[in-house]
């Protein structure tokens, strides 16, 4: 059996890959052996080309082991330092995410938390914000401002109420906002004149809300969806509605809409527009008793009816007053032209008196 002479023991040990007469395998080679180890200095190894880029080393076993690429050679980061990344992202979110509420990418969710404050470190780069179910009473201008980015938020069923003007001046991008099962009182021009984005608005379930300002939405050019059903809402301007270009989705159930003469170009409206109205059955009129629990589109007849054709009590005293003060006018006029005529006459009579005495003399 051939055996192999010993190293002096001042050789240094070659590293493993510079070991015999094999050259180190590159990228994507194959080493053969059973265990890389026995791979040693002096050891006989036969050379064999395959096909290229491989080459083999032939020793005792014929055993395959990748041949390993270096981070710095592959180009692609190891996966420890991705899970750091991604561990310090996430505890920095963690860090960010209010108290009582759960983060998620992009969003913050505060439901049901009994919440009587709008939270605070939300993070700045947050686009969805649901304080839904909570005790919320105001919302701070200046906090909000803090969140540009901000497109969906969600404020059901909290105190929100009285004076929301100028409240969202800071998020313009906004594009979905929820206000209903709140206290508010009235929607002015301010409230919500900054939110140019905005597609859908939900009012809906505020008792309180007794009144939309004719230009309430003329800033809301974009406004798609908008629901004021159960409030205290008598009464609805037709501009605040019929100058809105893409409105489909009017909500106008169960309010308390007094159904007179001023209101009949809103039926109209109603009548001849595309907008979708949901839960059309609830949509009557509350007052007068002669109209009570009449559907809107179908009471446009009558409200014709009764508002064209059919004179009430007051018109016929407006009638009266006025043909008395045509009566009273003709017969002041008439007396009027009585005595010129009258005074004329007797001036007239005078100078031909004068003139015939003139003429006797």
């Amino acid at each position: 059996m051939h055996t192999f002479p010993a190293p002096p023991l001042s050789r240094k040990r070659r590293p493993l890959g510079q070991r015999g007469h094999g050259t180190v395998p590159k990228a994507g080679q194959l080493l053969q052996a059973v265990d890389i180890t026995e791979v040693s200095a002096g050891t006989e190894c036969d050379m064999e080309t395959l096909q290229p880029p491989f080459r083999t080393c032939r020793c005792r076993n014929q055993a395959r082991f990748p041949a390993r690429r270096s981070a710095k050679e592959s180009g692609r980061p190891q996966p420890l330092s991705l899970m750091f990344l991604l561990g310090m992202g996430m505890a920095s979110e963690r860090i960010s995410c209010p108290s009582r509420c759960s983060c998620q990418y992009l969003e913050v969710n505060c439901t049901g938390q009994q919440l009587q404050e709008f939270p605070v470190a939300i993070p700045l780069d947050t686009r969805q914000l649901i304080l839904a179910v909570n005790n919320v009473s105001y919302l701070p201008a200046v906090e909000l401002s803090f969140l540009a980015d901000l497109v969906y938020l969600d404020c059901r069923k909290n105190l929100l109420g009285d004076d929301l003007d100028f409240t969202f001046i800071g998020v313009a991008k906004l594009v979905y906002l929820d206000l209903s099962f709140n206290n508010l009182t009235q929607v002015t021009f301010s409230t919500f004149s900054h939110l140019l984005s905005l597609v859908v608005l939900k009012i809906s379930d505020n008792p309180n809300l007794v009144a939309i300002e004719k230009d309430a939405f003329a800033n809301n050019t974009w406004l798609r969806h908008l629901d004021v059903s159960r409030t205290g809402l008598k009464f609805l301007d037709t501009s605040t509605v019929r100058d809105l270009p893409n409105l489909r989705f009017l909500g106008l159930s169960d309010n308390l809409w007094h159904c007179n003469c001023s209101f009949l170009d809103f039926i109209t409206w109603m009548t001849e527009s595309n907008v979708l109205f949901p839960d059309a059955d609830n949509i009557t009129c509350y007052t007068p008793e002669g109209l009570h629990a009449l559907k809107m589109p179908a009471v446009e007849t009558q409200l014709r009816f009764n508002c064209l054709t059919r004179l009430y009590k007051q018109d016929y005293i407006f009638l009266c007053l006025i043909g008395f003060c045509i009566f009273f006018a003709g017969t002041v006029a008439a007396w009027l032209a009585g005595i010129c005529a009258v005074i004329y006459a007797v001036h007239t009579s005078k100078g031909e008196e004068e003139e015939e005495d003139d003429t006797d003399t």
